[in-house]
């Protein structure tokens, strides 16, 4: 099975992003590596499929650096905006919007939206690559609300707007160790790892 010497570095080049994969996968054996310990990582261009971004990500950096690269794609989908922003999320509003921008434009968009009809989902898909080829893909999902307004200092991204199943708290004021359970993200890291370790096992 996979060993305590596995590294996978995060494809990514979001703090936030690599500082929640390294919590998620903290009781794991495995190292997370950062591309920060790596020179200049060019990656490819993104496209419409959180799948295929994942894969062409994690596939592009294991090529470069030698080493095991895992990428997600993840994003928010709103059913009142037929799953807009999807896999755009990271991009809506264009080049020139932050993360809090981001979140702004997408209360506005929803201002006229019944508090009844705000459900949404973060969907994630997670991908690992090895330098010799190997692929192995995940996929996570958190279904929920979208709030009228910003709640909560934790997480990043549309974490503050985003109240999951169940809870009567954003992902932004859920304590770190529960998002770490019931994310998409996590879900989909933690789907990765079994599915990298039944592929290392020898019977």
């Amino acid at each position: 099975m996979a060993s305590a010497t596995d590294v996978w570095v995060v494809a990514t080049g979001n703090p936030g992003k690599r500082r929640e994969i390294a919590e998620i996968l903290a009781d794991v054996e495995i190292e997370v590596g950062s591309l920060a310990d790596y020179s200049t990582v060019r990656f490819p261009d993104e496209g419409h499929d959180y799948r295929e971004n994942a894969i062409e990500k994690a596939r592009a950096v294991a090529d470069q650096i030698g080493q095991i690269a895992v990428a997600d794609d993840s994003g928010i989908e709103v059913a009142a905006l037929d799953g807009a922003p999807g896999p755009l999320s990271a991009r809506f509003g264009g080049p020139g919007l932050d993360d809090r921008g981001r979140l702004e434009k997408l209360l506005a968009e929803l201002a006229d939206v019944d508090v009844s009809k705000r459900a949404a989902r973060f969907v994630c898909y997670a991908a690992l690559a090895t330098p010799d080829g190997d692929r192995v893909v995940s996929y996570g999902e958190c279904k929920g609300e979208i709030l009228t307004a910003p709640v909560g200092k934790g997480g990043f991204g549309y974490d503050p707007i985003f109240r999951p199943e169940g809870f009567a708290l954003s992902m932004a004021q859920i304590e770190i160790a529960i998002k770490n359970r019931i994310s998409h993200r996590a879900l989909a890291m933690r789907e990765l790892y079994a599915r990298w370790v039944s592929t290392r096992r020898v019977d």
